[in-house]
């Protein structure tokens, strides 16, 4: 494979693998070590694929493998988003739906960073996770009554603050 290709790939896929990595980990320095061996991995597989969409779920699900198995490991425990957690310029309303994402359950976390963030449509996810698509899509939906849920109980405590 040559490094052209292996830079237009750093160059297309590098951001969405670190942010889905990140949604996984809560940690940059652990995303950036994902999108490192993902790459390294897609090297040295130098896999063929007829379509792009193809590249991009082979990444993808290289890149989620990758985090599952650091976030199996005994030595790293993740919780909610970091007090650190990057937010410059970023509204405050978006900064708690993002902390309402990361505290989802991984099963879920992982549907709707690639439903929202990623724009991975249902079949692409199913093909990335290895679900069914009507699997993804009930995971989708369960995933929305949970936030709606949890962002609810928080507005209502932001409301009993300000009376």
């Amino acid at each position: 494979m040559d490094n052209e290709l292996a830079e237009r790939v750093l160059q297309d896929y590098g951001a969405p693998i670190l942010h889905l990595a990140y949604s996984y980990l809560h940690s940059r320095a652990d995303a950036e070590d994902v999108l490192q061996d993902t790459l390294v991995q897609y090297l040295r597989a130098a896999p063929r694929f007829e379509q792009e969409r193809q590249r991009k779920a082979w990444l993808y699900k290289v890149a989620a493998n990758l985090c599952k198995n650091r976030l199996s490991a005994s030595w790293n425990r993740v919780s909610a988003l970091p007090e650190d957690f990057p937010g410059q310029g970023i509204p405050e309303e978006s900064i708690v739906l993002l902390q309402a994402v990361s505290a989802l359950p991984e099963k879920y976390r992982e549907v709707v960073h690639l439903f929202y963030y990623e724009d991975a449509t249902t079949a692409e996810i199913a093909e990335i996770t290895g679900r069914r698509e009507a699997t993804v899509r009930s995971l989708l939906f369960r995933a929305r009554k949970y936030l709606r849920r949890e962002l609810e109980v928080l507005y209502e405590k932001i409301q009993g603050r300000l009376r």
